[in-house]
């Protein structure tokens, strides 16, 4: 029986050849996004699974309590530690982990025989305890995770980095020259290479360095404050059976115990939180962690894209099916009178549907594989998985395409099967059930485009908040601006003398330096509070060490008061601070702020720093947050930027003329630059990959729903065929025709965009709730949608409406 069904299915296929690509191709590209976005998502869902006792591994976090609110971090200070696993039984071990923040690139070298040199800058380097690699799964190739962090001067590298700095050569026992703005100049024997994962884990990391003998645990070293540098990441292991909530209930006594008197000296108060490992990717909310936090939001705005795209396929096969109905009641009439029951033709139809399944099932795969690598690109992720993982992957959406043809093919079906055979003979039943097929029809069209307006809605929001985070004014100049990094000893020695060769350049404008420049993470602050106030009002302010021309380069310019000068010996002991600075130290205005003092305490001490200038308030930091204090202090000459705006003009000449002089000055290290507008931009990237991804998957919803369109335009032509005829022998023009067949989908387009708009509004609203500056969601947008939609409505169905308008009437009148 399933056998015969399924031939009559494959001959009905072959002949309506357009109406079975139509249904194909739409749910095949409804399931190829659906794969796809599901690739992605899984992906977003398996950080940190690898870990062996992962269920056990906890984060401990801080948030820091102020007179002007409540802020998390998910750092904490050096010895938090080792206090925790000293106070409570239920901790097991505990491990270290911290960027090597002050810079954002570390300069390796590796000195070979022969006089073989091999030096390079290199990303993501972490300094980490001992027991780092207990804590958390790495697939070494060479050494051993258990002892490779255990000695001083120890470095632990990726086998591609290993390849770059070794060959082929065993990487084990060589030494590497490290130099950091961080964790200082030293070598560091490789006691470790690594084989990064296929799964994805929320530390980036593609070196370690060993805490012991580097230049920031000489820092942190003896350190038993609790209050301040909250820069480490501290992971607890818990023991088996161990409860995190009731642990996380004693925090508060442990706050009271560590940290109580340098808390009350630094006037202001602090709670720690505990974040399970496999949570910190997508269930936290933390401005600064390891890596960048995923976003549960942008996963739902993702799998919305893939639910619709499949929806709006489903409504294609449906309306496209329920359409043909007319076309196969003779069929069905005959059926019956020949004694079929309606069983067995709902058997047919879903036979039908279980081909075209089978049919979109390949071919989404076929699609998939080829779209991965675009995919790929686009997303930021390398797609891996195992055999059978991919099995069970593919197994289910199988499965889904089977269920969604299925489903899809249902109506149809029992719709067909219930027709009368007398009425279906005569050509009857087809007209008296048409009635309700046709509203059906309607309704699933403005539902199809009611998914697709609110797609183009969020990709024009998106896109419009994208321009808006690219073009805005930042308060600096940020075109232009050459960032030069100096990692090494030497590079900052001869920094005078780089600035100097590069300021007689006449292609370059302004020459200055700092400890860190707008976009990248800045470490440094101090609790600041003005005069008349207690150490119990200080406001955290970021802080940064320039030189006396950084602010003139990057066009910062004060609102009162003056920049650093090289007339004025004492700035050294002097500050200039941003706007809400001068306000959170309760200044009344810039200009009363002049002259008066900011203080701050240092190890008991209150220091105070004379106020000469106040600048406009500028975004040091991505638009996602708000503008907060700032100040500027003088440097005595260690930098580990230099930012040079070169004039408009030949770009590349500019850049071979700053090399040469960087060779000429420090001819022993590689030259490395980037550009401070596409360094800011880099806070954006889940941002614009989102945008193009909505993008993509907009535009593939809106190709599924013309196709439908296009389909139902044809068979809304082949049934009204006579009534064009008579019209036209009456006297109606080829406009009249073509306005009244795409009337009927104008209409409901139009009331498509109506429901579609307040929903899209809501939703979009809520994303642009992550920025703390963000668009207002104007008219524009839904006028441009509305325009869009019909535009593609008209394109799409015209060309069937101008082909019927055409047609010869005495043609269109004769007898079928």
């Amino acid at each position: 029986m399933l056998s015969n069904y399924l031939r009559i299915s494959w001959r009905n296929l072959v002949k309506h050849k357009v109406f079975s690509f139509i249904n194909i191709l739409g749910l095949a590209a409804g399931l190829s996004c659906c794969l796809l976005i599901s690739l992605y998502v899984y992906d977003e869902l398996s950080y940190d699974t690898q870990h062996p006792e992962v269920g056990q591994l906890y984060q401990i976090g801080t948030v820091f309590v102020r007179p002007d609110g409540e802020k998390k971090t998910a750092a904490t200070p050096y010895p938090v530690a080792d206090a925790l696993k000293q106070e409570y039984a239920e901790i097991g071990s505990t491990t270290r982990l911290v960027g090597l923040f002050a810079e954002d690139k570390t300069l390796l070298r590796y000195d070979g025989p022969a006089n073989t040199r091999r030096i390079f800058y290199e990303t993501d380097g972490y300094l980490a305890d001992p027991t780092f690699f207990n804590f958390f799964n790495y697939a070494f190739v060479e050494g051993r995770g258990e002892s490779a962090l255990v000695a001083p001067h120890t470095i632990v590298l990726s086998e591609e980095i290993a390849h770059k700095l070794f060959g082929n050569e065993p990487a084990l026992n060589k030494v590497v020259h490290v130099e950091s703005n961080t964790n200082g100049d030293n070598d560091y024997t490789v006691t470790g290479v690594f084989r990064p994962g296929t799964v994805p884990s929320h530390i980036n990391a593609r070196f370690f360095l060993s805490f012991a003998g580097g230049g920031l645990e000489q820092y942190v070293k003896g350190q038993t404050g609790m209050a301040g540098n909250n820069m480490f990441f501290t992971y607890l292991k818990l023991k088996p059976g161990t409860d995190a909530r009731k642990l996380e209930a004693k925090l508060p006594a442990f706050v009271d115990k560590y940290m109580r008197k340098d808390l009350q000296a630094a006037g202001f108060d602090k709670r720690q939180f505990l974040t399970a490992v496999t949570d910190i990717h997508l269930h936290t909310d933390l401005p600064h962690n390891v890596t960048p936090n995923g976003s549960l939001t942008y996963l739902y705005i993702l799998l919305s894209v893939a639910v619709f795209t499949l929806l709006i396929a489903c409504i294609n096969f449906m309306n496209l099916s329920t359409a043909r109905s007319a076309k196969r009641s003779g069929e069905v009439g005959i059926r019956k009178a020949l004694g079929a029951a309606q069983g067995a033709l709902v058997g047919q139809f879903l036979s039908e549907s279980f081909l075209f399944s089978v049919f979109a099932f390949g071919l989404a795969l076929g699609f998939t594989w080829l779209l991965i690598p675009v995919f790929e690109q686009v997303s930021g992720k390398t797609v891996h998985f195992s055999a059978g993982q991919l099995l069970i992957l593919l197994s289910g959406f199988f499965g889904l395409s089977l269920f969604t043809g299925l489903l899809a093919g249902s109506y149809p079906a029992f719709y067909l099967s219930s027709f009368r055979p007398i009425l279906a003979l005569k050509g009857r039943e087809g007209r008296a059930s048409g009635l309700a097929a046709v509203s059906l029809r309607r309704g699933l069209v403005v539902f199809q485009f009611t998914l697709s307006a609110i797609l183009i809605i969020a990709s024009l929001v998106i896109g419009q908040q994208m321009t808006f985070l690219r073009s805005t004014d930042l308060g600096f100049a940020k075109e232009q601006q050459l960032v030069i990094p100096l990692r090494s000893a030497t590079a900052k020695a001869s920094y005078t003398a780089l600035k100097n060769a590069l300021a007689s350049n006449v292609q370059i404008a302004s020459v200055g330096a700092s400890a860190y420049y707008p976009g990248i993470f800045n470490p440094e602050d101090a609790s600041f509070y003005g005069e008349g106030q207690t150490v119990q009002q200080a406001e955290r302010t970021r802080t940064n060490r320039i030189d006396f021309d950084y602010l003139n380069t990057l066009a910062i310019r004060p609102v009162a008061g003056r920049l650093f000068s090289r007339t004025y010996p004492a700035d050294t002991g002097n500050v200039i601070l941003n706007e809400r600075a001068v306000n959170e130290l309760g200044y009344a205005s810039p200009q009363a702020a002049i002259g008066q003092k900011a203080y701050t305490e240092r190890s008991g001490t209150r220091e105070g720093f004379t106020i000469v200038g106040v600048v406009k308030d500028f975004h040091f930091e991505d638009l996602h947050l708000p503008i907060t204090p700032y100040a500027f202090t003088l440097n005595g000459g260690s930098y580990n930027y230099v930012v040079a705006r070169a004039k408009p003009g030949d770009m590349q000449a500019v850049l071979r003329s700053v090399e040469a002089a960087w060779q000429k000055v420090n001819p022993s290290e590689p030259f490395a630059y980037s550009f401070l507008d596409d360094e800011f931009q880099k806070n954006y990237v889940a941002e614009t990959r989102l945008a193009t991804v909505v993008g993509y998957f907009t535009f593939i919803a809106i190709l599924i729903s013309c196709l439908g369109l296009f389909g139902l335009a044809s068979f809304n032509v082949e049934q009204r065929t006579k009534e064009i005829g008579i019209r036209k022998v009456l006297g109606a023009t080829v406009g009249n025709v073509v306005l009244m067949l795409s009337g009927d989908f104008l209409k409901l387009v139009v009331i498509a965009i109506v429901i579609a708009s307040p929903l899209a509004w809501y939703v979009m609203q809520r994303w642009l709730e992550n920025f703390a500056y963000q668009i207002q969601i104007g008219p524009s947008v839904f006028v441009l949608t509305a325009l869009v939609a019909l535009l593609i409505t008209i394109a799409t169905v015209s060309f069937q409406s101008i082909r019927a308008a055409l047609m010869n009437p005495v043609k269109s009148l004769r007898s079928d």
